[in-house]
């Protein structure tokens, strides 16, 4: 079973400071540029503490974690972020557009007993890199506390948690943050003692799929051993157990998913278009009568919602393509709900087995792509359609793990909206 408990969050006290001043975008996508900007914001920001600035003369005992630990420290001291004295769930709203659609995406904050991920109900589904897992690791020991949530799905046709959420909402929000695109962020307390109890039957049932924050949650993992080797471990239930998540339920609807795209180095000596169209058949986007971008939009379009079909552009060329799965057997050795995903078909068949790709970055935006692209050294761009959210589940149920970046859940989750002390 799941267990999915309230906790003694920490907050931004909004008599102190403005929410849209003080929160953040997850770290992983937090550019130099960006950076700055939030440092400028407000004294009070929380990348301070989830992201510092590094120093040229940082040590062992100066650097970025040791000021995000007394960044943290001063800041309760001063009243600018308080603690929760009884234990809630946090219902955390977003309301954005895209596509000229409004839609909402709901959820609650939690605590959620640590697991081996894919030994019990709670089910990852990318793999991970080493950097980012120390980074994090980091911010753990020095500030004891989750500073960013992951942000995790479940199904509840029964949708019990939602129908609380959906009360909630109509109250007063704690405190309310914009991120600067209008997107609308907002958080409610839930503490009494009814909604809690119900919303804690209903997950001990649900299994748990990780969307964003695999990093985080190995991380947690990791810290928990570290406090049990270090003799901290005496009734399993102390809070370096636990991790912060947020969670939606898939059936509520209001989740996006977007796709990112691959740019990449292809060896001199191959031959993509070549290679490729023994499994595709390519055809080319011309731009006699219509200008590059609406040429890539057109590719954009053409390839949207086909299984196995992708947009091609070729720096040497300058030339845009549209790619779909000509039917030639995929031969590829892997379970069947990762063979049948666009992200597993570019990874495992076009980047390793026909274009012996060693080499590849990431974009989400398709403009910035292809920018990037030409002025790096940078052969061509492959564009993908979003990973459907059902595939998702299929995959991290089944105990396996998409290529790193196959998903991207929208809009993003802020840092700073609840903190998780252990101590």
């Amino acid at each position: 079973m799941a267990t999915v408990i309230p906790f003694k969050g920490t907050l931004y006290n909004p008599q102190k400071v403005d929410g849209s001043a003080s929160m953040a975008p997850p770290y992983d996508i937090v550019t130099p540029e960006l950076k700055e900007d939030l440092y400028k914001k407000s004294p009070y920001n929380i990348i301070r503490i989830d992201f510092g600035k590094d120093n040229d003369e940082d040590n062992n005992d100066e650097n970025r974690y040791t000021r995000a630990s007394k960044f943290l420290g001063d800041w309760l001291k001063e009243g600018v972020l308080i603690s929760d004295l009884e234990s809630s769930f946090y219902c955390y709203e977003i309301g954005y557009e895209i596509n000229g659609l409004k839609k909402k995406t709901r959820g609650f904050l939690g605590a959620v007993k640590i697991e081996e991920p894919g030994s019990g109900k709670i089910h990852p589904h990318e793999m991970t890199y080493s950097k980012p897992k120390s980074d994090r690791l980091n911010i753990l020991k020095y500030c004891h506390a989750n500073t960013s949530p992951i942000f995790s799905l479940y199904s509840s046709e029964e949708k019990t948690a939602s129908s609380i959420l959906e009360r909630v909402v109509r109250e007063k929000a704690f405190i309310e943050a914009d991120n600067g695109d209008g997107f609308r962020h907002r958080l409610w307390r839930i503490s009494d003692s009814a909604s809690i109890e119900t919303i804690k039957r209903e997950m001990a049932s649900k299994d748990i799929f990780i969307a964003d924050g695999h990093h985080r949650y190995e991380t947690a993992l990791e810290y928990k051993k570290d406090m049990e080797a270090k003799g901290h471990l005496k009734t399993g239930e102390e809070p370096f157990n636990y991790v912060m998540m947020f969670l939606a339920n898939i059936e509520d609807g209001g989740l996006t998913l977007l796709p990112t795209h691959r740019i990449v180095e292809i060896d001199s000596d191959i031959n993509a278009k070549t290679v490729l169209a023994k499994y595709f058949d390519i055809e080319k986007i011309s731009m006699e009568s219509m200008s590059e971008k609406q040429a890539r939009r057109q590719m954009l379009e053409a390839i949207r919602n086909k299984p196995h079909s992708f947009g091609l552009f070729l720096t040497n060329a300058n030339t845009y393509y549209t790619m779909s799965f000509n039917g030639s057997g995929l031969e590829l050795d892997l379970p069947e709900c990762l063979k049948n995903l666009d992200v597993t078909v570019l990874h495992k068949l076009i980047f390793e087995k026909l274009l012996r790709i060693n080499h590849f970055e990431y974009e989400m935006d398709p403009d910035t792509a292809v920018d990037r692209a030409r002025k790096g050294s940078f052969e061509a761009v492959f564009f993908l359609n979003s990973t459907e959210i059902h595939k998702v589940k299929e995959v991290a149920f089944a105990g396996h793990r998409m290529p790193p970046k196959s998903t991207y859940f929208y809009p993003k989750l802020l840092t700073g909206m609840v903190i998780y002390k252990f101590q």
